[in-house]
């Protein structure tokens, strides 16, 4: 009976998908059906987008799960088929009646026109980018996607993840038939991405097909399986190595190719003044960043000033403690080399380091009720970066939890090399990437009422980062750092690190900087070590624009927090403040803006 029950209940939620993608689509249906079309844009979109709906989570609250075999296509062609859908979803948008829609629709129509209006305005660009780099690609994420995401609950699960290993070699071929598509279009990566990327994807598949992460990770699973015959593992177990031998190495071994013959055609030049058309290019990517329309030239100069302002600070906490003369990067470089301040590389100081990273985020969710309303109710959990892909990844990140629960938010953590995990920078990091940071925004994002999916998935980074590195501050004004001079140095390196960022990259993409140049700025203001600053310049090299948000965004929180501190004088709260932040998922920071404006005038009537 339950078995029917299931299959029941999945097919009425297709069934309501279906009419209500017909009915978004019929002309008489629209004065009723506003809702409708919002969730059929992000559904038309997820269905197209098998991995997303696998990570999110979502398909399966309806018992559909016949995504999960299935990996989106990559090809030339379906990316110029979702150019067209999205210059017919903004017009389908805009048919409809603004002045009859009640203000949360109207919200998210706005939010939407602006994610849809961008898109349409940098079509021109869809193409001006590099798919496959060292930080993030085919080779990289569809390896992390499927050991990491990919559910593997019942004999079902694992037959989804052989099918997706035998659809392996097809999306490959697509993403090469992308990049010389890309190159006969004068867009080709900087040497240095080139080399990286062949380095990954020879370490990748240098051992046997049963040695290899996909083969490994997949027979863990699948011997974790309850009621399974052994027989049966054997078999599953024996597939996926047969798969990653006829599909996922030929695959490898093709691109690999391809970037052998690709790099004596590349230059080191790196900055996308040298796409056709680059500057704009640039420039319309700071707007999508940053949304505002700050010029290259004027975040340039704001980066240069918000790097002395922090030195200045910086130079006051270092004298408290005795430390004068030099410059404060000089002064950051040798405490990170301090015993007192780090952990022994070896496996016991990582588990130290993860277990004081869960201390620093219990002891903040303990006092976090003060501060924030609205507390996200999906745990959080803190592990180490998968050590495949940890010689390419940032200090940390975080990857949201699933929608339906079956997945919790993850603090990533980066121990590679633990001379690079002072202990005075590590309260600012679990902040920023866990809680009251990433966490809390994105969680709480997920699970508000009544909003369209949309809202709760579409990322703005300048609203997303500006929220985290705004936390990072505001960790001080929660006494955080009290009595903690080092920790609230730390927080000054991660702050100025971005307000760094904001001159190497536009130095790199608008000021035609070379790279050693943008290194030697970033070491002399940091305080990181070389080989940590060039992982980050590279970074800024394939994701032009996106380091410019975190500061952008950050500046955006606190300006609007002293307005409200300003304006209602003793009816200000934290509470009440961070709640309207938190409470319409992510935004514009122009829409963000007039959100609070509206708090502001409503709480001063009350």
């Amino acid at each position: 009976m339950k078995k029917i029950l299931k299959v029941v209940g999945a097919l009425a939620g297709l069934v309501i998908l279906a009419v209500a993608v017909f009915a978004v689509n019929a002309v008489w249906f629209r004065p009723w059906s506003l809702r409708v079309f919002y969730e059929k844009v992000f559904i038309t979109y997820a269905l197209e987008n098998p991995e997303l709906l696998t990570s999110v989570g979502i398909a399966e609250k309806f018992g559909y799960r016949a995504h999960n075999a299935r990996l989106a296509d990559a090809s030339v062609e379906n990316a110029l088929a979702d150019l067209a859908r999205t210059r017919r979803d903004l017009a389908d948008l805009r048919a409809y009646d603004f002045s009859r829609q009640t203000p949360s629709e109207q919200l998210s129509t706005r939010v939407l026109a602006w994610y849809l209006e961008n898109s349409v305005a940098g079509e021109r660009f869809a193409f001006h980018n590099y798919p496959v780099n060292q930080l993030f690609g085919i080779q990289s994420s569809l390896p992390t996607f499927m050991v990491t995401q990919h559910r593997v609950q019942d004999v079902t699960g694992a037959e989804h993840y052989l099918a997706r290993l035998g659809a392996w070699g097809r999306k490959f071929d697509q993403v090469i038939a992308g990049l010389r598509y890309r190159e006969e279009r004068g867009i080709t990566p900087p040497r240095f991405v080139v080399q990286r990327v062949l380095t990954e994807m020879r370490g990748f598949i240098a051992a046997p097909a049963r040695e290899n992460l996909l083969c490994t990770r997949f027979a863990a699973k699948v011997d974790a399986l309850p009621g399974v015959p052994d027989a049966a593992k054997a078999d599953l177990k024996a597939r996926a190595e047969a798969a990653v031998s006829a599909e996922v190495i030929p695959a490898y071994q093709r691109l690999i190719a391809y970037f052998e013959g690709l790099e004596p055609r590349t230059s080191t030049d790196d900055g996308v003044w040298k796409l056709p058309d680059g500057d704009a290019f640039y420039a319309h990517l700071l707007r999508s960043y940053t949304t505002t329309n700050l010029s290259p030239s004027e975040i340039h100069d704001l980066g240069i000033r918000e790097v002395a302002r922090i030195e200045r600070e910086m130079r006051a906490i270092l004298g408290s403690q005795g430390l004068t003369g030099g410059t404060p990067a000089e002064h950051l470089a040798r405490l990170t080399r301090e015993p007192r301040f780090l952990y022994p590389n070896d496996d016991s100081g990582r588990a130290a380091a993860l277990a004081d990273y869960q201390r620093i985020i219990d002891e903040c969710l303990k006092l976090s009720p003060r501060y924030f309303g609205r507390q996200p109710k999906a745990p959080m959990e803190v592990q180490r970066i998968p050590s495949f892909k940890e010689a390419t990844s940032p200090a940390a990140y975080y990857q949201p939890p699933a929608l339906d629960g079956s997945r919790p938010g993850v603090f990533y953590a980066n121990l590679r090399d633990m001379s690079e995990v002072p202990r005075f920078s590590m309260k600012t990091l679990a902040y920023h990437e866990g809680v009251p940071g990433h966490h809390f925004q994105i969680a709480i994002a997920q699970e508000l009422k009544g909003l369209p999916t949309f809202r709760k998935l579409l990322p703005f980074t300048a609203y997303a980062e500006g929220w985290a590195l705004y936390i990072e501050w505001f960790a001080h004004e929660m006494g955080l750092y009290q009595d903690d001079p080092y920790g609230d140095l730390g927080r000054l390196q991660g702050e100025i690190f971005r307000a760094v960022r904001l001159v190497v990259d536009t130095g790199i993409h608008f000021k035609r900087w070379t790279r050693e140049q943008a290194i030697d700025y970033m070491v002399a203001h940091t305080g990181r070590n070389r080989s940590e600053v060039v992982s980050e310049i590279e970074r800024y090299i394939v994701m032009p624009g996106q380091a410019c948000a975190y500061k952008v965004g950050m500046i955006r929180f606190q300006e609007l927090r002293e307005r409200a501190r300003t304006r209602l004088g003793a009816t200000f709260t934290e509470r009440g403040f961070h709640d309207v932040l938190l409470g319409g998922g992510s935004l514009p920071l122009d829409i963000l803006d007039e959100q609070v404006e509206a708090w502001i005038a409503a709480t001063a009537r009350n």
